[in-house]
Protein backbone atom coordinates (compact mmCIF):
# COMPACT_ATOMS: atom_id res chain seq x y z
CA UNK A 1 0.00 0.00 0.00
CA UNK A 2 0.85 3.57 -0.63
CA UNK A 3 0.94 6.01 2.15
CA UNK A 4 1.06 9.78 2.72
CA UNK A 5 2.42 11.43 5.59
CA UNK A 6 0.52 13.36 7.75
CA UNK A 7 -3.07 11.96 6.49
CA UNK A 8 -4.03 10.10 9.86
CA UNK A 9 -7.82 11.10 9.96
CA UNK A 10 -9.02 12.25 13.68
CA UNK A 11 -11.82 10.15 14.55
CA UNK A 12 -10.72 8.65 17.44
CA UNK A 13 -11.36 5.27 16.36
CA UNK A 14 -10.42 2.42 19.08
CA UNK A 15 -7.13 2.00 19.18
CA UNK A 16 -6.84 -1.55 18.46
CA UNK A 17 -9.54 -1.89 15.63
CA UNK A 18 -8.13 -1.78 11.76
CA UNK A 19 -10.60 0.65 9.56
CA UNK A 20 -11.54 -0.22 5.63
CA UNK A 21 -13.20 1.83 3.16
CA UNK A 22 -13.89 -0.05 -0.01
CA UNK A 23 -15.42 0.20 -3.56
CA UNK A 24 -15.58 -1.47 -6.39
CA UNK A 25 -12.66 -0.19 -9.52
CA UNK A 26 -11.98 -1.43 -12.70
CA UNK A 27 -9.26 -3.81 -11.36
CA UNK A 28 -11.16 -5.28 -8.68
CA UNK A 29 -11.41 -3.60 -5.04
CA UNK A 30 -9.68 -0.61 -4.10
CA UNK A 31 -9.65 -0.23 -0.65
CA UNK A 32 -8.60 2.86 1.72
CA UNK A 33 -7.01 1.33 5.45
CA UNK A 34 -6.06 2.91 8.85
CA UNK A 35 -4.11 0.79 10.82
CA UNK A 36 -4.23 2.07 14.44
CA UNK A 37 -1.69 5.35 14.85
CA UNK A 38 -0.63 4.87 11.20
CA UNK A 39 -1.84 7.13 8.57
CA UNK A 40 -4.02 5.85 6.13
CA UNK A 41 -2.88 3.31 2.73
CA UNK A 42 -4.55 2.66 -0.24
CA UNK A 43 -4.62 -0.74 -1.95
CA UNK A 44 -6.35 -2.39 -5.22
CA UNK A 45 -7.48 -6.02 -4.96
CA UNK A 46 -8.37 -8.14 -7.73
CA UNK A 47 -11.25 -9.83 -5.30
CA UNK A 48 -12.96 -9.15 -2.53
CA UNK A 49 -11.71 -12.46 -0.99
CA UNK A 50 -8.08 -10.94 -1.37
CA UNK A 51 -8.76 -8.00 0.13
CA UNK A 52 -10.27 -10.18 3.33
CA UNK A 53 -7.09 -11.84 3.58
CA UNK A 54 -4.87 -9.17 3.96
CA UNK A 55 -6.92 -8.08 7.19
CA UNK A 56 -6.89 -8.62 10.59
CA UNK A 57 -9.72 -10.37 12.32
CA UNK A 58 -11.41 -7.43 14.11
CA UNK A 59 -11.05 -5.23 10.87
CA UNK A 60 -14.55 -3.40 10.37
CA UNK A 61 -15.21 -2.60 7.01
CA UNK A 62 -17.89 -0.38 4.59
CA UNK A 63 -18.02 -1.39 1.44
CA UNK A 64 -19.92 0.29 -1.42
CA UNK A 65 -22.04 -2.24 -2.49
CA UNK A 66 -25.27 -3.80 -1.97
CA UNK A 67 -25.64 -6.14 0.69
CA UNK A 68 -28.84 -8.61 1.18
CA UNK A 69 -30.35 -9.50 -1.57
CA UNK A 70 -34.31 -9.73 -2.22
CA UNK A 71 -35.74 -13.02 -2.95
CA UNK A 72 -38.73 -10.76 -4.77
CA UNK A 73 -37.89 -6.92 -5.95
CA UNK A 74 -40.85 -4.41 -4.75
CA UNK A 75 -40.89 -0.95 -6.32
CA UNK A 76 -38.18 1.49 -5.69
CA UNK A 77 -36.25 -1.60 -4.60
CA UNK A 78 -34.99 -2.60 -1.13
CA UNK A 79 -36.34 -0.71 2.00
CA UNK A 80 -32.61 1.01 2.20
CA UNK A 81 -32.27 2.50 -0.83
CA UNK A 82 -36.36 4.01 -0.48
CA UNK A 83 -35.11 5.57 2.53
CA UNK A 84 -31.87 7.30 1.76
CA UNK A 85 -32.90 8.54 -1.84
CA UNK A 86 -35.33 11.45 0.01
CA UNK A 87 -31.82 12.61 1.38
CA UNK A 88 -29.80 12.85 -1.64
CA UNK A 89 -31.80 15.60 -3.57
CA UNK A 90 -30.47 15.95 -6.93
CA UNK A 91 -28.11 12.90 -6.02
CA UNK A 92 -30.57 10.33 -5.75
CA UNK A 93 -29.58 8.81 -9.39
CA UNK A 94 -26.63 7.56 -7.93
CA UNK A 95 -28.95 5.21 -5.33
CA UNK A 96 -30.42 1.93 -8.02
CA UNK A 97 -32.83 -0.19 -6.80
CA UNK A 98 -31.72 -3.50 -6.40
CA UNK A 99 -33.12 -7.25 -8.58
CA UNK A 100 -33.65 -9.95 -7.00
CA UNK A 101 -30.74 -12.52 -6.00
CA UNK A 102 -32.66 -14.72 -8.62
CA UNK A 103 -32.11 -12.23 -11.41
CA UNK A 104 -28.35 -11.25 -9.76
CA UNK A 105 -27.48 -15.39 -10.52
CA UNK A 106 -29.56 -16.04 -13.49
CA UNK A 107 -25.84 -15.74 -15.43
CA UNK A 108 -22.77 -16.23 -13.71
CA UNK A 109 -20.25 -17.34 -16.15
CA UNK A 110 -17.81 -14.72 -17.47
CA UNK A 111 -17.99 -13.19 -20.53
CA UNK A 112 -15.92 -13.11 -23.61
CA UNK A 113 -17.46 -11.13 -26.44
CA UNK A 114 -19.84 -8.18 -25.83
CA UNK A 115 -22.80 -9.96 -27.55
CA UNK A 116 -22.65 -12.73 -24.09
CA UNK A 117 -22.90 -9.77 -22.31
CA UNK A 118 -26.23 -8.20 -23.87
CA UNK A 119 -27.01 -11.88 -23.84
CA UNK A 120 -26.62 -11.96 -20.14
CA UNK A 121 -28.33 -8.45 -19.00
CA UNK A 122 -31.12 -9.33 -21.33
CA UNK A 123 -31.19 -13.10 -19.48
CA UNK A 124 -30.94 -11.60 -16.02
CA UNK A 125 -33.84 -8.65 -17.08
CA UNK A 126 -36.36 -11.41 -17.71
CA UNK A 127 -35.35 -13.10 -14.72
CA UNK A 128 -35.72 -9.79 -12.86
CA UNK A 129 -39.45 -9.69 -14.19
CA UNK A 130 -40.73 -12.49 -13.20
CA UNK A 131 -39.47 -11.41 -9.85
CA UNK A 132 -40.50 -8.04 -9.15
CA UNK A 133 -43.59 -5.77 -8.96
CA UNK A 134 -44.23 -4.12 -11.09
CA UNK A 135 -42.35 -6.09 -13.35
CA UNK A 136 -39.10 -4.29 -14.62
CA UNK A 137 -35.87 -5.22 -15.81
CA UNK A 138 -31.99 -4.98 -14.83
CA UNK A 139 -30.70 -1.44 -15.31
CA UNK A 140 -27.06 -1.51 -17.39
CA UNK A 141 -25.73 0.46 -14.44
CA UNK A 142 -26.71 -2.16 -12.43
CA UNK A 143 -25.88 -4.90 -14.25
CA UNK A 144 -22.25 -4.21 -14.89
CA UNK A 145 -21.80 -4.74 -11.09
CA UNK A 146 -23.75 -7.59 -10.71
CA UNK A 147 -20.42 -9.85 -10.16
CA UNK A 148 -18.97 -7.45 -7.24
CA UNK A 149 -22.55 -7.82 -5.74
CA UNK A 150 -21.90 -11.78 -5.93
CA UNK A 151 -18.57 -11.67 -4.71
CA UNK A 152 -19.86 -10.38 -1.57
CA UNK A 153 -22.87 -12.38 -1.27
CA UNK A 154 -21.14 -15.59 -1.57
CA UNK A 155 -18.87 -14.86 1.05
CA UNK A 156 -21.45 -13.81 3.81
CA UNK A 157 -23.39 -17.05 2.37
CA UNK A 158 -20.31 -18.70 2.94
CA UNK A 159 -18.52 -17.09 6.34
CA UNK A 160 -21.34 -15.89 8.71
CA UNK A 161 -19.21 -14.64 10.81
CA UNK A 162 -18.02 -11.56 8.64
CA UNK A 163 -21.96 -10.57 8.60
CA UNK A 164 -21.01 -8.26 12.00
CA UNK A 165 -17.80 -6.70 10.27
CA UNK A 166 -18.56 -6.11 6.94
CA UNK A 167 -21.27 -3.09 6.27
CA UNK A 168 -23.21 -2.03 3.56
CA UNK A 169 -22.74 2.25 2.81
CA UNK A 170 -22.69 4.32 0.19
CA UNK A 171 -20.66 7.09 -0.82
CA UNK A 172 -23.29 10.23 -1.24
CA UNK A 173 -25.31 9.09 1.37
CA UNK A 174 -22.32 9.14 3.78
CA UNK A 175 -20.97 12.56 2.12
CA UNK A 176 -24.40 13.84 3.31
CA UNK A 177 -24.25 12.48 6.86
CA UNK A 178 -20.48 14.01 6.82
CA UNK A 179 -21.60 16.93 5.94
CA UNK A 180 -24.84 17.56 8.28
CA UNK A 181 -27.39 16.03 6.75
CA UNK A 182 -26.78 18.26 3.51
CA UNK A 183 -26.25 16.32 -0.02
CA UNK A 184 -23.49 17.25 -2.36
CA UNK A 185 -24.27 20.47 -4.28
CA UNK A 186 -21.83 18.96 -7.48
CA UNK A 187 -22.08 15.75 -8.79
CA UNK A 188 -18.68 13.79 -9.06
CA UNK A 189 -19.13 12.94 -12.91
CA UNK A 190 -21.20 14.88 -16.07
CA UNK A 191 -21.62 12.40 -18.54
CA UNK A 192 -19.41 10.04 -17.61
CA UNK A 193 -16.50 12.26 -16.85
CA UNK A 194 -15.33 13.24 -13.71
CA UNK A 195 -16.57 16.72 -12.47
CA UNK A 196 -13.08 18.66 -10.93
CA UNK A 197 -15.47 20.74 -8.65
CA UNK A 198 -17.70 17.92 -7.44
CA UNK A 199 -14.59 16.16 -6.87
CA UNK A 200 -13.15 19.28 -4.81
CA UNK A 201 -16.53 19.61 -2.59
CA UNK A 202 -15.87 15.98 -1.45
CA UNK A 203 -11.66 16.83 -0.86
CA UNK A 204 -12.91 19.96 1.00
CA UNK A 205 -15.28 17.52 3.22
CA UNK A 206 -13.11 14.77 3.49
CA UNK A 207 -10.40 17.08 4.86
CA UNK A 208 -12.65 18.01 7.53
CA UNK A 209 -12.64 14.83 9.02
CA UNK A 210 -9.13 13.98 9.00
CA UNK A 211 -7.49 13.33 5.50
CA UNK A 212 -4.44 15.73 5.27
CA UNK A 213 -4.61 17.07 1.72
CA UNK A 214 -1.46 15.21 0.43
CA UNK A 215 -3.38 12.01 0.81
CA UNK A 216 -6.94 13.09 -0.91
CA UNK A 217 -4.48 14.31 -4.05
CA UNK A 218 -2.42 11.89 -4.24
CA UNK A 219 -2.71 9.59 -7.63
CA UNK A 220 -5.04 6.34 -7.32
CA UNK A 221 -3.60 2.83 -7.54
CA UNK A 222 -3.51 1.64 -11.17
CA UNK A 223 -6.76 -0.07 -11.89
CA UNK A 224 -8.75 2.64 -9.95
CA UNK A 225 -10.32 5.93 -10.63
CA UNK A 226 -9.93 9.06 -9.13
CA UNK A 227 -14.01 8.84 -7.72
CA UNK A 228 -13.56 4.91 -6.60
CA UNK A 229 -10.32 6.64 -4.56
CA UNK A 230 -12.95 9.56 -2.90
CA UNK A 231 -15.80 6.94 -2.35
CA UNK A 232 -13.24 4.41 -0.46
CA UNK A 233 -12.14 7.53 1.55
CA UNK A 234 -15.49 8.53 2.60
CA UNK A 235 -16.63 4.87 3.45
CA UNK A 236 -13.12 4.23 5.77
CA UNK A 237 -14.96 6.99 7.67
CA UNK A 238 -18.26 5.50 7.78
CA UNK A 239 -16.09 2.43 9.30
CA UNK A 240 -15.26 4.79 11.95
CA UNK A 241 -18.55 5.94 12.48
CA UNK A 242 -19.53 2.23 12.71
CA UNK A 243 -16.80 1.65 15.29
CA UNK A 244 -17.80 4.35 17.66
CA UNK A 245 -21.30 4.01 17.13
CA UNK A 246 -22.41 7.33 15.40
CA UNK A 247 -23.40 5.73 12.05
CA UNK A 248 -27.00 5.52 11.35
CA UNK A 249 -27.99 2.33 9.49
CA UNK A 250 -30.93 2.65 6.84
CA UNK A 251 -33.58 1.27 8.26
CA UNK A 252 -32.87 1.52 11.82
CA UNK A 253 -33.22 -1.83 12.98
CA UNK A 254 -31.21 -3.03 9.63
CA UNK A 255 -33.58 -6.01 7.81
CA UNK A 256 -32.44 -8.97 6.64
CA UNK A 257 -32.81 -10.86 3.80
CA UNK A 258 -33.86 -14.80 4.03
CA UNK A 259 -30.44 -15.83 4.25
CA UNK A 260 -30.14 -13.57 7.38
CA UNK A 261 -28.02 -11.58 5.79
CA UNK A 262 -28.33 -7.88 7.19
CA UNK A 263 -29.95 -5.26 5.09
CA UNK A 264 -29.35 -1.36 5.75
CA UNK A 265 -27.28 1.73 4.29
CA UNK A 266 -24.94 2.87 6.92
CA UNK A 267 -23.66 6.31 6.65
Amino acid sequence: MTQAENAVPQDDAPEDVVLVGVDGCKAGWIAVRRDPGAAPSTAVFPSFAALLDRLPVNAIVAVDMPIGLPDFSQRGGRGPEALVRPLLGARQSSVFAIPSRASLYAEIEAFTTVDAWYAAHRKASEVARTTSDPPRGVSIQAFGIFAKIREIDSLLIARPELRSRVFESHPEVAFCKLNGDRAMRLPKKIRGNINPAGMAERKALLAQHGYGEDFLEQTPPRGAAADDFLDAAAMMVVAGRIVRGEAMPFPDPPLADRLGIPVAIWA
